[in-house]
């Protein structure tokens, strides 16, 4: 049971990936989790619980795929991270963050923007960890999102700004550092 649910979000990722949120009909769902649509439905019955399934099956790779065996010097470790961001963007998700156009596509849904959320914070947290930094995890989102933001604009000259821009921070406090006017605690 398990697998086939995982082939079918992944089935489901691919397709929507592909196609978009918006207009994807079920058929098009259908062949592209290669199951019938009674077994889709049995799995996912509906286009919300579909959605998050695709959304989750590519949080747990995208985690994967740029966290795993990173370097243990923060410098090399920030590097490498950010190299498999571009790499990412380049072979998979060269229009944009798959997890805004969900939510752009279905803004009241309140599931698919704490996905949203999720997805983001745990990854500037695995970078945050990976650098033994806590104290940057909202920084290096700014970063990160900038560089998948920008991608469809700039390509590999985003992955670069966005290295010598973490690179600086590592290195470097601001002298405007101190409390924050907008925080509310």
């Amino acid at each position: 049971m398990i697998v086939m649910r995982d082939k079918i979000a992944a089935g489901l990722e691919r397709t929507f990936a592909k196609h978009g949120f918006a207009e994807t009909d079920i058929e098009t769902l259908r062949a592209g989790a290669d199951v019938s649509l009674r077994t889709l439905y049995k799995y996912y019955p509906t286009r919300d619980e579909r959605m998050l399934a695709a959304l989750e099956h590519r949080h747990r790779r995208y985690l994967t795929r740029v966290t795993t065996g990173l370097p243990d010097h923060p410098e090399a470790a920030l590097h490498a991270f950010f190299q498999r961001i571009g790499d990412w963007m380049n072979e998979e998700s060269s229009h944009g963050c798959l997890f805004h156009a969900a939510v752009a596509a279905a803004p009241g849904n309140l599931a698919l923007r704490a996905m949203l959320v999720r997805h983001k914070r745990e990854v500037s947290e695995a970078l945050a960890t990976a650098l033994g930094r806590s104290d940057v995890v909202e920084d290096l989102t700014l970063l990160i999102e900038g560089l998948t933001q920008s991608w469809p604009l700039h390509g590999g000259r985003a992955v670069a700004s966005a290295k010598r821009l973490a690179t600086s921070l590592l290195g470097k406090t601001s002298p405007l550092d101190g409390p924050d006017l907008y925080d509310s605690t």
